[in-house]
Parts: structure tokens; C-alpha cells; sequence
């Protein structure tokens, strides 16, 4: 799929049975970690089943311009020579991010401890995105950073000459915050520390401590306690990115969906800080077996083996997994307007200030097509309609969003009337493949004339 510049009107109407393997790209978190570190890192770092969808993309672009040698030998095989700790050449022009809200957060904090200026950019949606979630825990160690009104991009960012160590409660669960304020830390003295209430996923964590860095996790009264132990040199790694758990939700959901559907999703990560959704599957009833469990990458993974079963029941979502799930409550929301009952999704106003207001968005779109909805602040209620119950036949806006581009296709899938949106095109963002491989397992779905 192409990217923003021209929308792409998308259909999806109701299908046969789907079946055959999905294979998934690589998870997208830990691709964007890969090409950081590596470039952070002194030596070669190898990498090998990277997204390559434009997030990522566009990531690559900005750790060239930071003074990184990075190479695309083929197909998810990636090659970088990084040039260390501290060791980040200005750029010589404005860092477009695109649609990257990960990215543009990671590489702020992975340069905000260094002297240099930075300035950032993205596309329409993340200059809506507030960046003072994380300039602000970076200017504890002596960052500047000056933005339009509100903290939003384009936005210039000055690191600190000389850094001081941190010591920060992140406020609300934020991976990329977190993520953000640790990458920062590595360029400065001592120790620093960050805080989360409730864990969210630790990829940085886990990467960080296979580049060589020093990296303890303490589960305290406060919460977990993660101290980085400054100004390490970091050593390249051979980086096998796992399945990403967030891209394989949308053919796992439609075969739970269409009637009759038998797939396999091989390889997708397991790591429990990210794999909410799959728990609440199954309570929910779905059929899923996790198959041939292992470990690539320094990740859990397994085989997911997903039937259609018709039974799916409305449940009550626990506030504390939303952080394991966050990116999933679109296709979540697919689901529970699919199932009998009601489903409650509270604890997760976060995705108020995801690339679109995500709770608004699909509260939208599914009254659009028929479903029932409630909402407020942080609450999110879908009353389902059973399986085949969904109306159907609207046109559903995506906002510039992903996410919610693939959901509504699901949604197609299995709804009485096509469902449309207004612009698939955001789909390249973080699974550029998803037309092409829906269609192969069997999914109506197509692009429409403009």
C-alpha cells in the first residue's frame, strides 16, 4: 500500500470461510528498538525479519541522519554500524517521522542526553500528538525542547550538554515514555531510574540488556523500579525480530469472525507484557491453540492455531491489561460488536491520543454500521450483536489511523452489508502486506475506484 498522500477507499463485505498461514512481519516495536540500538551500539548489529513497513522506514532514515551506516541487504535483513553511546552527529535536516509515534519518542530520548539540535516532523496525525509526555521527563536531565502550542511537532530538541542522571515516575503506562527516559539515560552519569505503577511492555528492557547495557527490574511497593546504569559501551547484536502480536490480531480476529475459518499464525511473539488481547480472546471463548512454544530473538513465541466457533460471550475487560494491549482495542471493539453480550473496556483512556481518538473513531464507525455503543472519558462499551448480527453497509473514517483502517475491514468480513472506509492507505504504516495476505486466506476485500 502506498502512503498518505492519496487516499485509498477500501471494501470489505462478507466472506466464506477464511484459511492457509498468515505470515505475520516482524513485530514493529522491537524493529524500531533494533535500528536504534544498533545505532547506539559500536560495531555491526544484524538484523533479520525487520518490518519494513514506513514507521520503520522512516526510523532508518533518521538514525542515517544521525551519523549510523544503515543497510538493506534484502528482504527484512538489515545491517547497522552505529557509532556508540553519545556518539550521534547532528542532522543536517528536519527528522520526518511520519506516522511514528514510537518512533519520533524513542529517538528524542535516544538523543536528548547528547549536544546537538534535532528538529522533528511527521505527518498530519502525529503533529496532532502531544510530544510534552516525554520532552518533559527529558528535560530533567537538561534537554530543551520548543514545540507548537500544546508541545506538538514539528518540535526542536536541544540534548543536554552535560546530562545528570534521573530519577521519574512515569505517570500514566507508557512503553514509549519509559522507553524514551531510559534511551536518554544511557549518554549519562550514574544511574537512572524509572518507575511504572503497572508494566507495560519490555522490549527496551529486554533489548537493552542484550546490547550489553546494565539493566536490574525490582518489583517494590512502588511499582516496578528499572535502574540503567549510565554511559555503557554497547555491543552489537544479531537481532531475530519475532512475529508482531499487534499485526496478527486482525487475521486471528476475522477467523474467530467468518464462519467455517481454520488458519495458522505462525511465530508470533508471546511476550506476556504484550500479549493482553489473546487472554481476552479466550475468556471471551475463542478458540486458540498456542502451539510449539519457544524462544527467538530473546522473545516467547508460538504457533497460534485460531477455529471459528460462534460462541463468543461479552466480557468485562480488567483495567490493569490494558498496557499488555493497548494498540488492540479497535479490533477488540470488532469483536465484541460480534459476540453475545456485552463487553466493557475500561482503563483505557490512552487511546485518546493514539495516531487518532481511537475510542471515538470505532465508537463511530460501529454505530455507523449498526452496534450499540456507550463511551466516556476512558470507557469504551460495545453491545454485541451475536456472530453474523452486525448491519454493516457504512463508510467508516480512519482519521489518518491504521489501526482502525484494518479493524473496519474485519469488521466487513462478517457484517450482513459491505463496509467501507474513506482510506486504506495508513495500512502501510505497520503492515503493508495485510491486503495481499487477507485476500490469500480467503477475505472479500478490495480497493475501490477513484
Amino acid at each position: 500500500m502506498s502512503g498518505h498522500d492519496t487516499p485509498i477507499p477500501m471494501t470489505a463485505r462478507n466472506s466464506g470461510p477464511l484459511s492457509g498461514t498468515a505470515q505475520i512481519p516482524g513485530d514493529k516495536s522491537i524493529s524500531h528498538r533494533s535500528l536504534i540500538l544498533g545505532a547506539m551500539a559500536v560495531g555491526e548489529t544484524r538484523v533479520t525479519g525487520l518490518l519494513e513497513g514506513q514507521d520503520v522506514l522512516d526510523t532508518a532514515k533518521a538514525m542515517r541522519a544521525f551519523g549510523a551506516e544503515v543497510t538493506r541487504h534484502a528482504p527484512g535483513e538489515w545491517s547497522v554500524h552505529g557509532v556508540g553511546v553519545g556518539g550521534f552527529g547532528e542532522p543536517a535536516d528536519v527528522i520526518d517521522c511520519g506516522n511514528s509515534g514510537t518512533g519520533v519518542r524513542l529517538i528524542m530520548g535516544a538523543m536528548a542526553t547528547t549536544a546537538m539540535t534535532a528538529t522533528f516532523t511527521g505527518d498530519a496525525s502525529l503533529r496532532k500528538r502531544p510530544m510534552g509526555r516525554v520532552t518533559d521527563p527529558l528535560s530533567l536531565f537538561g534537554t530543551q525542547a520548543y514545540g507548537r502550542a500544546g508541545g506538538r511537532l514539528p518540535m526542536t530538541v536541544i540534548g543536554a550538554a552535560d546530562p545528570v542522571p534521573v530519577r521519574y515516575t512515569v505517570p500514566v503506562p507508557s512503553a514509549q515514555v519509559k522507553s524514551a527516559v531510559l534511551l536518554a539515560g544511557l549518554n549519562a552519569p550514574g544511574e537512572t531510574v524509572v518507575i511504572e505503577k503497572e508494566p507495560t511492555r519490555d522490549h527496551s528492557e529486554r533489548m537493552l540488556r542484550g546490547f550489553g547495557a546494565e539493566l536490574s527490574v525490582e518489583k517494590t511497593a512502588e511499582g516496578h523500579v528499572i535502574t540503567l546504569v549510565g554511559r555503557p559501551e554497547l555491543r552489537p547484536q544479531t537481532v531475530a525480530v519475532p512475529r508482531d502480536p499487534s499485526s496478527a490480531a486482525f487475521p486471528v480476529c476475522a477467523a474467530l469472525l467468518v464462519e467455517g475459518s481454520d488458519i495458522l499464525v505462525p511465530g508470533v511473539s508471546q511476550n506476556p507484557t504484550r500479549n493482553g488481547l489473546y487472554t481476552t480472546l479466550v475468556e471471551m471463548g475463542a478458540d486458540i491453540a498456542f502451539d510449539n512454544p519457544r524462544e527467538e530473538g530473546g522473545e516467547p513465541v508460538a504457533d497460534l492455531r485460531v477455529r471459528f466457533t460462534g460462541t463468543l460471550k461479552g466480557i468485562e475487560v480488567p483495567p490493569a491489561r490494558a498496557a499488555s494491549m493497548i494498540d488492540e482495542y479497535p479490533i477488540l471493539s470488532v469483536v465484541a460488536a460480534n459476540a453475545t453480550g456485552t463487553t466493557v473496556m475500561r482503563g483505557v483512556k490512552e487511546l485518546r491520543v493514539k495516531e487518532s481518538d481511537r475510542i471515538d473513531a470505532m465508537a463511530r464507525g460501529l454505530e455507523a454500521c449498526g452496534v450499540r455503543v456507550e463511551e466516556d472519558e476512558d470507557t469504551l462499551i460495545v453491545h454485541g450483536m451475536g456472530p453474523g448480527g452486525v448491519p454493516g453497509g457504512a463508510t467508516c473514517a480512519t482519521h489518518i489511523d491504521h489501526r482502525i483502517a484494518m479493524s473496519f475491514m474485519v469488521l466487513g468480513l462478517a457484517a450482513q452489508q459491505p463496509v467501507s472506509i474513506d482510506d486504506g492507505s495508513p495500512i502501510a504504516t505497520s503492515f503493508p502486506a495485510f491486503e495481499g495476505l487477507m485476500q490469500a486466506l480467503g477475505a472479500e476485500m478490495e480497493r475501490q475506484a477513484v
